[in-house]
């Protein structure tokens, strides 16, 4: 018992060296600026409500008409940058992929064929990243306009019918074909998935219907790949797009693109299904477009921040 004692400093000692040597972590939102042609950009936070640019741009868009919009960012385990974007508005049927370790030095792009099997497919619009710890493997979701026999069409008028699509991937060079994950019986694109404990997983779509919609609804499922309910009623005002989650302690804030207003808003919740508006809490710069959110070690901040251009 004496020698019990006498040890206990030691490891009162070791425990708190151990927890007060753990890297602080912080929040990182990767963004575009329109009109999108300079390339990637990025926010950090050490709260996940109030952001500051750090300056520069660090991958230059090559694939496609070469713009880079809705950049989506995912962190694997062992400390890999995944990164897909849309690298064109209209007539290409591909996306981007690059990956980083630190965030600078990104790997040679790929286009990511994923709708060559529907030559009438329109567009791939905002890809977004999601790993699905229960198959170990990747999604990537996007939005497309593919006019088939279950679809309205393209027309000018605006009267067009998007909806969300999705491959698979375990290393992202073999991908699955591309399937139907979400028709709500309207026009969707932005694609937001999240996965809250097992059996629970929520998305946030934006109802892409004008003049009178245009904002962000929200869907439930028991499965990553669905199926998925119908749409919430909105939670948003209109012309929202672009969500993104971000969790803050015990709330869940959604980040959303007010494009018409030329800023960000944000809602908070823990079940989504009753939200509150943070407009007046939060603080992004000007300019941010759609992006995603991920957190990162203080270390990777501290490194963009001393190469920041």
């Amino acid at each position: 018992m004496k020698h019990l004692i006498c040890l206990l400093p030691f490891w009162c000692i070791f425990l708190f060296c151990s927890c007060s040597t753990a890297e602080k972590e912080y929040y990182l939102f990767t963004s575009f600026h329109e009109p999108a042609d300079a390339g990637l950009r990025y926010l950090y936070s050490e709260d996940g409500m109030h952001w500051d640019s750090i300056c520069g741009t660090w991958l230059k868009p090559n694939l496609g008409a070469k713009i880079m919009r809705d950049p989506s960012i995912w962190r694997d385990r062992d400390g890999t940058f995944h990164l897909v974007w849309t690298i064109a508005w209209k007539k290409d049927r591909g996306f981007g992929y690059a990956h980083s370790k630190d965030l600078i030095h990104w790997s040679e792009e790929k286009r990511i064929p994923v709708m060559e099997h529907l030559p009438e497919t329109y567009n791939v619009w905002a890809p977004e990243l999601f790993y699905d710890d229960t198959k170990k493997q990747y999604m990537i979701i996007w939005s497309s306009l593919v006019p088939d026999s279950t679809s309205i069409g393209f027309s000018e008028d605006g009267k067009d019918y998007y909806r969300l699509y999705y491959v698979t991937t375990k290393d992202f060079n073999a991908f699955s074909e591309a399937k139907l994950l979400y028709d709500p019986g309207f026009s969707c694109i932005d694609g937001y998935l999240l996965k809250r404990a097992p059996d629970n997983y929520v998305m946030v779509i934006k109802d892409n219907r004008k003049p009178k919609h245009s904002n962000l609804k929200i869907a439930f499922s028991k499965n990553a790949e669905g199926p998925f309910t119908p749409a919430s009623e909105p939670f948003t005002e209109e012309w929202s797009e672009g969500p993104c989650i971000a969790k803050v302690g015990d709330d869940y804030i959604i980040y959303y693109d007010l494009y018409r207003q030329k800023m960000y808003g944000a809602t908070k919740t823990r079940d989504f299904i009753h939200f509150t508006n943070l407009a007046d809490s939060i603080q992004v710069p000007v300019k941010h477009k759609h992006g995603t959110i991920c957190k990162v070690p203080e270390s990777i901040i501290k490194n963009l921040k001393r190469n920041q251009k």
